[in-house]
C-alpha cells in the first residue's frame, strides 16, 4: 500500500507526489495507492494497471482549471474521434483500474463551464471529462464522490467488464454537457447504487457517431438502484449509436424531476441498432416526458439537414437508425408536465416489438408546458396523453392516463397496434 506524500510545490499542487505514488505501485506490480484525509489540489492523473487509487473519507482531490495542466489526448468527443484535453483522472490501456473510497473528487467545473459559455474560443481542445477510461479492462469505480465535472462526469470509452457502483454524482443541474455516467462502445457494464444529479443526461449509454471509424456496440449493461434528479434524461440511449446499443437492462430505478425518464434518440444518418432493451419497476416523479424514442432528434453537424425533420419514407440502408424489441413495464410516473409518452418509429423504419405494461401516467395540477422530444415538428404541449407513430408492431396492456387535457392516446401511421386493453380517449390517424 502506498499512501499519498503531503508533498507540495511552489505553485501549491500536489500533482508530482501523486503520480509519483501511482507509477511506483505499477512498477511493484500493483496495489492501493491511500490519497489521506485533507485537500490535495492537482492537474491531470494518469492511472495505470493493477492500481487502485483510494480516497479516504475526508480526502479531496481538487483538480485545477488550467488547460495547461492537461495535455491533449486522442479520444472521442460527442461520439466521433477527436483530441480533447486529458481527462482528470485518465487511463488508457490498462487493466485493473479501479478509483474507491467515501473521499471525493473535485473537478473544477466552474471555470471551465464560464470559458465555454462565454469565450469557447479560449479552448484549444474540448474540456476534459472528470473520468476518464479508454480501452480499459476491469474497471471498478466504488463508493466516491464527483463534483463539479467540466464535462461529462464518468466516460468509459471502448472498455469491457466496467463496475460502478455506490458513486455519488453533482453538478449543478445548468453546467453545460455534464452528464453523470456514459459508458460507449462497452462491454459488460454494470452500474448500480448511484446518486447522480447533474446538468444533463443522468446516465447515457452510446456507441459512436457516423464518423467513428470502428463502429463498436454498446452492449451487456445493467442499470439498477439508481436515484436520478434533475438532468435531461434518467437512462438515455443516444444519440451517439451507430455502433448499436443492444442487451441493456435497466430496474429498481427513481427518477426525479429529470427534463425526461426513459430516452432513446437518434436521426438518420447515424445508423445503428437498438434492441433487447428492458425496463422494470422505474418511478418518475416530476418529469417533463416519461418516455421518449425520437429517430428524429436534430443532433450534430448534420442535425438541422432537411431529411432528418422529413416526415415522408426515405431509402433504408446502412445509416437508418433501427429500434426493436424494447419492453417498458411496471412504470409509474406522477406529476408529469408535457406527455405521457412521445414514441416514433421513422416512417421507413418503423418501431417493431415495443412493449408498454403495467404503465401508469398522472399529471401536476401546475405543469408548465414544454416539448416532450427534441425535433422539429413537436409541438410545446402541456398535460397531453401518449403520442405514438410509426409503430408496426406493439404489446400495450395495463396503461393508464390520468388527468390528461385530451385524449389518453393520440396514434398516427400505426394500422396494427391495438389499444384494445388501456384507459382514456384514443384519436388515431392512420393514414
Amino acid at each position: 500500500m502506498h499512501t499519498a506524500e503531503i508533498e507540495t510545490t511552489a505553485d501549491g499542487l500536489r500533482t508530482g507526489a501523486l503520480q509519483a505514488q501511482i507509477d511506483a505501485a505499477a512498477r511493484a506490480g500493483g496495489g492501493t495507492v491511500v490519497v489521506p484525509a485533507g485537500v490535495h489540489r492537482t492537474g491531470a492523473l494518469r492511472l495505470r494497471s493493477h492500481v487502485e487509487l483510494h480516497l479516504e473519507a475526508g480526502a479531496r482531490l481538487e483538480f485545477v482549471p488550467d488547460p495547461a495542466l492537461y495535455p491533449p489526448v486522442e479520444a472521442r468527443w460527442e461520439g466521433a474521434p477527436s483530441v480533447i484535453h486529458s481527462p482528470c483522472l485518465y487511463a488508457h490501456g490498462e487493466t485493473d483500474v479501479a478509483i474507491t473510497g467515501l473521499g471525493t473528487i473535485d473537478g473544477g467545473g466552474q471555470r471551465w463551464w464560464d470559458t465555454f459559455r462565454h469565450d469557447r474560443s479560449r479552448l484549444e481542445h474540448p474540456r476534459p471529462t472528470l473520468v476518464g477510461l479508454h480501452e480499459c479492462e476491469r474497471v471498478t469505480i466504488r463508493d466516491v464522490t464527483l463534483r463539479n465535472s467540466p464535462a461529462w462526469t464518468v466516460h468509459p470509452l471502448l472498455c469491457e467488464d466496467v463496475s460502478i457502483s455506490g458513486v455519488r454524482i453533482v453538478n449543478p443541474a445548468d453546467s453545460p454537457n455534464t452528464d453523470g455516467i456514459d459508458p460507449e462502445s462497452c462491454r459488460n457494464v454494470r452500474i448500480s447504487d448511484c446518486h447522480i444529479d447533474v446538468g444533463d443526461d443522468c446516465i447515457a449509454i452510446k456507441a459512436g457517431t457516423e464518423r467513428s471509424p470502428r463502429r463498436v456496440p454498446c452492449e451487456n449493461v445493467t442499470i439498477t438502484g439508481c436515484t436520478m434528479v434533475h438532468g435531461h434524461g434518467g437512462v438515455v440511449i443516444g444519440s451517439e449509436m451507430s455502433g448499436g446499443v443492444r442487451n441493456v437492462v435497466i430496474s429498481a430505478c427513481v427518477f426525479q424531476g429529470t427534463d425526461r425518464g426513459i430516452r432513446i434518440k437518434a436521426r438518420r444518418g447515424r445508423g445503428g441498432v437498438v434492441e433487447d432493451v428492458r425496463v422494470t419497476n422505474v418511478v418518475m416523479s416530476d418529469v417533463m416526458c416519461p418516455l421518449v424514442i425520437n429517430p428524429f432528434y436534430f443532433c450534430g453537424p448534420d442535425g438541422k439537414a432537411p431529411h432528418v425533420a422529413d416526415r415522408s419514407a426515405h431509402p433504408v440502408d446502412g445509416s437508418t437508425p433501427v429500434f426493436r424489441r424494447i419492453h417498458l413495464a411496471h412504470i409509474t410516473a406522477r406529476g408529469v408536465h408535457a406527455a405521457a409518452g412521445h414514441l416514433y418509429g421513422l416512417p421507413e423504419q418503423p418501431l417493431s416489438e415495443i412493449t408498454l405494461d403495467d404503465v401508469a401516467v398522472s399529471f401536476a395540477e401546475d405543469a408548465v408546458a414544454a416539448y416532450p422530444a427534441m425535433a422539429d415538428g413537436v409541438e410545446l404541449m402541456a398535460r397531453h396523453g401518449f403520442h405514438l407513430g410509426y409503430v408496426a408492431t406493439a404489446d400495450v396492456h395495463r396503461v393508464r392516463v390520468d388527468g390528461s387535457d385530451g385524449p389518453a392516446f393520440h396514434v398516427e401511421h400505426s394500422p396494427r397496434l391495438d389499444l384494445a386493453e388501456v384507459s382514456g380517449d384514443v384519436v388515431r390517424d392512420d393514414r
